[in-house]
């Protein structure tokens, strides 16, 4: 499963963390949509409320990003953000 959480850290305060599980953490919380499911934890969740988290596969190289609207701004790389 993919695990999505929030730490604190990256260029602009705060960085996303992605994971592939065999098992949800006792906070983990289970989000589906459309067919897709991710875990994350109750403290991340707050961050990220409202958020998309969606795959790309773009000639650079295939990537999750996430489009957060809780995301005052972020970093130029886009992986680390502030609110």
């Amino acid at each position: 499963m993919l695990r999505v959480a929030v730490e604190g850290g990256g260029c602009s305060g705060f960085q996303y963390q992605f994971d592939l599980v065999e098992d949800a953490q006792p906070d983990d919380l289970r989000i589906e949509r459309d067919g897709a499911a991710a875990l994350v934890d109750e403290m991340s969740l707050v961050l990220l409320k409202g958020s998309e988290i969606d795959f790309v596969d773009e000639l650079a190289g295939a990537e999750f990003k996430i489009r957060n609207p809780n995301a005052k701004s972020s970093c130029g790389c886009g992986v680390s953000f502030s609110i």
